[in-house]
C-alpha cells in the first residue's frame, strides 16, 4: 500500500531550518508543515519559553537569536549548557538564558514527535537526534532584497546595509553557541538556493529529502 506524506509522521522527522534573511525561509517552512500536517515552531519557541521563565516575551523576542558577550566565552558555550546543568541563571546573560531555554524546549519538542522548526541552533541542539533533516534555505542579494522590501517592508534606500547586519547577527549567533560556521555546508543535509527554484519547489524538495532521509 503506497504510503501519504502524512505517513512520515511515523518515522518521528523533525526538520530544522536555518535561513538567509529574504530567502523565505520561514514561508517555506510553514508550507513544508502544513503539506506534512505537522507542527511549526519559530516565534511559538520564544513563547513557550517567556510561560516557562515568567519573563515578558516582548523583552524575550527583542534578544532572540543575538549573541553578546558571556562569561562563558564562545569556545564554551556549545557545550557546557548541555554538558552541566549547575550553572547560576544570575551569571548568564539574557541572551545565554534565552539560548538555554530555547535548547531545551528544541529538545522537548523533538521528542513529541515530527515538526520544523525555525533557526535557533536547532540542527546543533538535535546533532544527537536520529530522525532530523537539516535544512539551510539561501538566495541571492537581488531577490533577498526584494522580498525584505515586499514582505517586511524594509525601506529600499538602507536594504542591502540591513541585509548585511542580519547576516552579520545570524552568522554570530550560530558560532558563539555552536562553534561552527552558519554556512557551512558540512553542516546541513540539504542547502536550497530558492532563488533559482522559487518558494514552492523548495517546499517540494525539503519533503522529498524528508521522504528520503526517513525510508518512507
Amino acid at each position: 500500500k503506497e504510503k501519504s506524506e502524512g505517513s512520515i509522521m511515523e518515522m518521528n522527522t523533525v526538520i530544522t531550518i536555518s535561513r538567509e534573511y529574504g530567502s523565505g525561509g520561514r514561508d517555506i517552512g510553514k508550507l513544508v508543515a502544513e503539506k506534512l500536517d505537522i507542527p511549526y515552531y519559530d516565534q511559538e519557541i520564544t513563547e513557550i519559553a517567556a510561560k516557562k521563565s515568567g519573563l515578558s516575551n516582548e523583552v524575550l523576542r527583542e534578544n532572540d537569536e543575538i549573541a553578546t558577550t558571556s562569561i562563558f566565552g564562545n569556545f564554551m558555550a556549545g557545550s557546557y549548557f548541555f554538558a552541566n546543568q549547575a550553572y547560576n541563571a544570575n551569571e548568564l546573560t539574557i541572551n545565554d538564558q534565552l539560548y538555554l531555554l530555547e535548547s531545551q524546549i528544541i529538545h522537548s519538542l523533538a521528542e513529541k514527535g515530527p515538526c520544523v522548526i525555525i533557526g535557533r541552533c536547532a540542527d546543533y541542539v538535535l546533532r544527537e537526534h536520529k530522525h532530523t533533516l537539516n535544512v539551510f534555505v539561501h538566495a541571492d542579494i537581488e531577490f533577498r532584497k526584494k522580498r525584505a522590501v515586499e514582505h517586511y517592508g524594509i525601506s529600499p534606500k538602507k536594504i542591502e546595509e540591513f541585509l548585511h547586519k542580519q547576516d552579520k547577527h545570524r552568522a554570530h549567533y550560530h558560532s558563539f553557541y555552536t562553534d561552527q560556521k552558519w554556512k557551512a555546508i558540512e553542516n546541513y543535509d540539504l542547502t536550497i538556493d530558492s532563488s533559482r527554484f522559487g518558494i514552492d519547489a523548495s517546499v517540494e524538495m525539503i519533503i522529498a529529502a524528508a521522504k528520503i532521509k526517513s525510508g518512507v
